[in-house]
């Protein structure tokens, strides 16, 4: 089961279309100065992107996902910008371009739960780097890290699309607390009324961090 498909891009665009002002000014306030290009690894749809692009950031983009690519590239068309996306994965970033910045927002960094790929994630993009060579990064504890459930969490929820139609999202969550792992195996059902048009299931795992183990893992990637 593929993570990121078409139906659940589709979800997260209804539920969260833009990222909110206040995240959007956290990485104006920290991104160095200068007209070069910043780039933002794992930027699916363009909850960030497309708000700092409206910010006259010279922004470029890559995700793993071809339907979050997708969903980002007709969302500029329909606004009228232009930028450069990659369909590429963060363990093997390999772009023509090199970068004043990155960053990687919304703890994605944390749905890669292998460290050492992480930090070969974070080695590709320090290869990308010039000078400055600022990194941005935004981590979390998941709160089921915190007070582990002594079951199987399930969830259900439902979106609204522009066209009258919606989707339903049925999750459940696995927690190991002492694997540092977060398992949630979805379903999504695209429906019109009581029909069924269209079903997706997506298997996605996540990690998470101490503040000391984050910083050394950014450290063991080379950065200072």
């Amino acid at each position: 089961m593929a993570a990121w498909g078409p139906l659940c891009t589709q979800f997260h665009d209804a539920d969260q279309p833009l990222a909110p002002q206040t995240e959007v000014d956290w990485y104006l306030e920290r991104l160095p100065p200068g007209d070069e290009a910043v780039l933002e690894v794992m930027c699916g749809s363009g909850r960030l992107l497309l708000p700092l692009l409206d910010l006259d950031v010279n922004l470029h983009g890559c995700d793993s996902s071809p339907a979050m690519l997708a969903s980002c590239e007709a969302r500029l068309e329909d606004i009228g910008y232009e930028t450069t996306l990659f369909l590429q994965d963060a363990t093997t970033l390999n772009l023509p371009f090199r970068y004043r910045a990155a960053f990687i927002a919304a703890g994605s960094l944390q749905l890669i739960v292998d460290p050492h790929a992480a930090c070969t994630a974070l080695e590709r993009i320090r290869a990308h780097l010039v000078e400055p060579g600022v990194l941005l990064l935004d981590f979390f504890v998941p709160v089921e890290a915190i007070h582990p459930p002594g079951a199987p969490v399930a969830e259900a929820r439902t979106v609204a699309l522009y066209d009258g139609m919606k989707i339903a999202h049925r999750s459940e969550t696995r927690v190991d607390v002492e694997g540092r792992r977060i398992d949630v195996r979805s379903r999504y059902e695209k429906r019109s009324g009581p029909m069924i048009l269209a079903r997706e299931d997506e298997a996605l795992a996540l990690t998470w961090y101490s503040e000391e183990e984050a910083t050394a893992l950014v450290a063991d990637a080379g950065f200072r």
